[in-house]
């Protein structure tokens, strides 16, 4: 018996997980769909989403106000108000606001600065892989894809190492908020976790105003922008600059994380094609793009509906928030052959929109993929018989609606002969 959208609860953990069915329904019988008791509507089309992407008018990234929750509790409340307050800066600005803010960022994320990071993450990857290498077996979240893109993201923005615990914990408070799914508990732990983060990076921030070292924080303070409100010339205040390190911190690393995660275990399920990356190690570039597009790390993001409009028939009230799910749009077999499989010769698997699409497209995507590339060179070169220790490793995913990550992976593997 077929199915329909209404047979699908989204928000429940196990549709979450393995939503694949669902997207296949909503594509083929309501690719813009009402989510029953929300003001939500999914869209799930790879021509509709990069559409919607381009109409700035329409659809504006100002959601700010849902990352608290509906109505917090009045312990998150109190909490927060201990905080510098959220302003709209890149993932939450509109245009002509969010160009003041991602010029900004362009400027100390540029090309050039990733480029010349090749052999610094080169070398980090290497210390990851030696730390595991003799074992034959390894926790690849924790040892590896965790490790790696925090390193890189916190010495550019100058977090001491002996830090990093606290970096990463802060970064995950930001990505459950992200997910509208935190437990009361969490959403507390969340809020002191956040009110820290902020308090460490105020003192961080001042201290580079005085003493600038080689990183991004330093570059930061000195950078003036033109006042998207009264055109006057000035440095960040605290509070942009609170919000442009959080979406730096939380794109440095929770997606990448996730995307090399996710690829590990794709090449694992698949050894003919990990065995052709290591005799073609060529074709890593495109396999990258092709795990980015099964993956899809970034699942969704959300627009709020500034006026009524209308969408392949279906009225989109004022007010209204719209799901863009980059991950359905990824498997849309109007554009991709066989889009549940992977498949590292795809000669359109750059077509993809984990980065999104448009004047929000992520100012990380050259980082993650430098750091991707880098990542499945030293493994796939290094690394033999790569297989999937199942007892250890738990194969479910976060439940969060915007990113996507596996809970664990465990490998076994042989030391390669170079």
């Amino acid at each position: 018996m077929s199915k329909c959208p209404a047979d699908f609860n989204f928000f429940d953990e196990n549709v979450l997980n393995c939503p694949y069915d669902f997207y296949q329904v909503l594509q083929e019988q309501a690719p813009v769909y009402h989510l029953p008791g929300t003001n939500i509507y999914m869209v799930s089309r790879h021509a509709d989403i990069k559409q919607l992407l381009k109409d700035t008018q329409t659809y504006s990234n100002n959601f700010n106000h849902l990352l608290k929750g509906p109505e917090p509790a009045p312990e998150v409340t109190a909490i927060y108000a201990k905080a510098w307050q959220p302003v709209d800066t890149m993932i939450t600005a509109d245009p002509p606001r969010h160009k003041t803010y991602r010029t900004l960022v362009n400027k100390v994320f540029n090309a050039k600065r990733v480029d010349a990071m090749e052999d610094y993450m080169t070398a980090i990857v290497h210390e990851l892989i030696d730390n595991f290498i003799e074992r034959g077996e390894c926790d690849f979240i924790h040892e590896f894809t965790t490790p790696l893109p925090v390193y890189v993201i916190a010495d550019q923005l100058g977090v001491p190492r002996e830090d990093l615990k606290e970096f990463k914990r802060w970064s995950d408070s930001f990505a459950r908020r992200l997910s509208q799914m935190a437990t009361p508990e969490e959403q507390v732990e969340d809020a002191h976790n956040i009110v820290a983060f902020q308090m460490y990076f105020a003192n961080m921030c001042e201290q580079r105003r005085n003493e600038p070292a080689d990183d991004m924080i330093s570059d930061l303070v000195v950078t003036t922008i033109e006042d998207p409100d009264n055109g006057e010339v000035r440095l960040l205040n605290m509070e942009e600059l609170q919000s442009v390190l959080q979406q730096l911190m939380v794109a440095g690393n929770e997606t990448t994380t996730s995307a090399i995660t996710g690829g590990m275990l794709s090449l694992i399920q698949n050894p003919e094609q990990m065995k052709d990356l290591q005799l073609h190690p060529e074709k890593i570039p495109n396999a990258v793009e092709e795990i980015l597009r099964m993956e899809s790390p970034s699942a969704g993001m959300w627009r709020v509906v500034k006026k009524d409009s209308e969408i392949h028939g279906v009225p989109i009230p004022k007010d209204s928030l719209l799901m863009l799910r980059y991950h359905a749009a990824n498997r849309d077999r109007q554009l991709f052959d066989h889009p549940n499989a992977i498949d590292i010769d795809r000669s359109n698997a750059d077509d993809h929109i984990a980065f999104g699409q448009g004047i929000h497209f992520c100012p990380g995507a050259m980082l993650a993929r430098k750091e991707m590339n880098v990542a499945f060179t030293a493994l796939l070169s290094r690394l033999d018989n790569i297989q999937l220790v199942e007892e250890k490793s738990d194969l479910t995913y976060w439940p969060n609606i915007v990113l996507r990550g596996l809970k664990a992976l465990h490998i076994s593997f042989d030391k390669r002969s170079i």
